[in-house]
């Protein structure tokens, strides 16, 4: 099955040659329309379909043993059991296999993470990054200033939130790890591998930890993503490339997205649990689940997957990580009374449907605890796609935009962002999935400063030392006259830039 609407990723990435214009288009429409009256559960459009599901209990091991047995009873396989947080998966071909096992004594929900039938379904991408051609890391490399990496004159984003003045100081400590929970991650990339954590990556695709040799790369025609974002937090510092915020951090590669681009919450879920469980400090989130873009409390289905993911990024929190995590790319004010989402599920066929989002959630980006960061261009404006909100938004950073839009100084030529790319290369990519790394290497840089700090004291610090960013008024981002967000609150807590821009030299200093 094809997804009758390109999934809406959390980078924006652009072709050569392709204006920004191209990304834009992807913007849903925000006009208001009646919320749909069908049952859009995932369950009930399957009859007979293997599909998998989560579920949902109270209590301890007693009460596990008992639901498994009742999923089993009830035409289930469990695939595996997070008893820690109570999450169970499994998979089905019953059609009422949710409606039968939310019944069951001791769940508290359960729900279908997909449309598609297992193993997985097709989607559509938003392109592929600009590549650097050689001739371009030639050039660059030949005007680098001493003591700079051969591309890092072309990263604008690092003096923006004056990491280039914190690595004067300190390059961040090889015994903090940040987990990259996404595509996959290029392990053998030359930016990458002196900084990669091999014991702390695993392929959570299926839900169930896979830890088999490369297991978390991406494959040959899977998405750049993953290893983009590991450069942009820990590219090391090695006279290689790029240098990344953090460049002497460890990155660990926890791939959660399969073959077609879906983030489905069993492997999330699989994730957040694997970097609870080995010493991950940070985990950076540039997705969101699957299949909807917004999970509302009163569906059967999303609240279920709502539950599990938050259980799961709670736990997290509680072994010691900070989460962080991408806005999006919509232009949404997530703090509006109402918010129209025309492409969820995005693995079937969508319904427009307007949605609270104090009941409906991006997740996990708007879960309790997690660092919501929104995007900035060269310019420190907000990125014309950035979604926003006051009391959403936590901090800012570069995510890049438009060059029409925020044109970068001299040297830099691109208003994206750069970063490795699978099989030693490197390219540009923009969207909040390149804000929210940022994020995740300053607070990798705290952690390494404060090496005892709670993940309470690192976002406290994180919160603290931002720049007080003010709201642009009006936000006229392509100068044609009319208002393309609005900014409100004081320069120190909007819904633009939240607390502030992001600041890498705070970080190492106090």
């Amino acid at each position: 099955m094809t997804a009758s609407h390109p999934r809406h990723r959390r980078a924006l990435v652009i072709p050569a040659g392709m204006a920004m214009a191209t990304a834009l288009a992807f913007l849903p429409n925000t006009a208001a329309t009646a919320a749909p009256t069908a049952d859009t559960s995932a369950a009930a459009a399957t009859d007979g379909t293997p599909l998998s599901y989560v579920v949902n209990i109270h209590g301890g091991h007693g009460t596990s043993a008992k639901v498994k047995k009742a999923i089993a009873e009830a035409g289930g396989t469990v695939v595996t059991s997070y008893d820690k947080i109570g999450v169970i998966v499994a998979h089905s071909s019953n059609a009422d296999f949710a409606r039968t096992i939310r019944k069951v004594r001791g769940v508290q929900s359960a729900g279908a993470t997909r449309n598609a039938p297992l193993p997985s379904a097709a989607t559509t991408d938003l392109g592929a990054p600009k590549v650097l051609s050689e001739r371009e890391v030639a050039e660059a490399a030949s005007e680098a200033a001493a003591g700079q990496d051969p591309l890092q004159q072309l990263q604008w984003d690092l003096p923006a939130i004056k990491a280039d003045k914190a690595h004067e100081k300190s390059l961040g400590s090889s015994k903090v790890t940040v987990g990259v929970i996404d595509t996959g991650v290029d392990d053998t990339h030359p930016d990458i591998a002196p900084n990669f954590d091999r014991a702390a990556s695993v392929n959570c695709v299926t839900g169930k930890p896979d830890t088999s040799e490369g297991a978390w790369r991406p494959g040959p025609t899977e998405s750049p993503h993953g290893t983009h974002v590991a450069g942009e937090i820990a590219a090391a510092k090695n006279g290689v490339g790029m240098t990344g915020v953090a460049p002497g951090v460890k990155v660990s590669g926890i791939k959660v997205s399969n073959p077609d681009g879906y983030f489905y919450a069993e492997a999330v879920v699989c994730g957040f649990m694997w970097a609870a469980e080995h010493g991950v400090d940070v985990t950076n989130n540039s997705y969101y689940t699957d299949p909807w873009y917004f999970n509302c409390k009163n569906d059967p289905d999303q609240k279920a997957l709502l539950e599990a993911v938050s259980r799961a990024t709670r736990y997290a929190e509680r072994k010691g990580a900070v989460n962080v995590a991408a806005a999006g790319n919509e232009n949404y004010d997530l703090a509006a009374d109402e918010i129209t989402d025309p492409v969820s599920p995005n693995d079937a066929t969508p319904t427009e449907r307007v949605i609270d989002p104090t009941e409906c959630l991006d997740i996990p980006t708007q879960l309790p605890g997690v660092v919501t960061v929104a995007a900035t261009g060269a310019k420190g404006l907000k990125s014309s796609f950035s979604n926003h909100g006051l009391g959403v938004i936590d901090i800012a950073a570069p995510g890049g935009d438009s060059t029409a839009y925020q044109k970068p100084e001299p040297p830099a030529t691109s208003g994206l962002i750069l970063g490795p790319l699978p099989g030693g290369k490197w390219g540009y990519m923009a969207g909040t999935s390149m804000a929210s790394p940022h994020v995740a290497g300053v607070a990798a840089l705290i952690k390494s400063t404060h090496p005892y700090a709670s993940p309470a004291l690192v976002k406290a610090l994180l919160y603290a030392q931002a720049d007080a960013t003010p709201c642009a008024d009006p936000y006229d981002i392509n100068g044609d006259g009319k208002v393309d967000a609005v900014c409100e609150g004081p320069k120190n807590r909007n819904s633009f830039y939240g607390w502030g821009m992001a600041d890498a030299l705070d970080a190492v200093k106090w």
